[in-house]
């Protein structure tokens, strides 16, 4: 018999997470790799597994998850992501509790590009009389 599974994407910045939840004893596993390994920092685990707190459903499912692109920070907000609307296929009763927390939106804040003639962004050159 085929096991149970539920897909969802997340995005943040340039990163794409993958996520798969899976009924379970509450593993996580990124990249192949444990979570408190992948992600060195407490506050980014945390940060990424806020949708199975939101729903009480820590522990209840084995996550798999691919993520590439951007930085730690960014992945960890695309892995959040990606947790959230994978629940969703769980169940819909919890799109209360994760839209009300902000978890289902995608956070569209880009880098701006830098443009000619500036040094940065919007950082031009120092203006000096002399």
């Amino acid at each position: 018999m085929a096991e149970v599974e539920y897909y969802g994407t997340g995005r943040r910045k340039t990163s794409i997470a993958r996520v798969w939840l899976r009924p379970g004893d509450g593993k996580i596993s990124i990249n192949n790799r444990e979570g408190d390994e992948y992600f060195p920092r407490q506050t980014w685990i945390v940060h990424a597994l806020e949708p199975l707190d939101t729903t009480n459903t820590k522990g209840k499912f084995n996550v798999t998850i691919s993520v590439k692109g951007g930085g730690l920070t960014g992945q960890a907000g695309a892995v959040r992501h990606g947790i959230a609307r994978a629940l969703l296929q769980v169940d819909e009763s919890y799109r209360q509790p994760l839209k009300s927390a902000g978890q289902l939106r995608r956070d569209s804040r880009m880098v701006e590009r830098k443009k000619y003639g500036l040094r940065k962004a919007r950082r031009g050159q120092q203006f000096s009389k002399r």
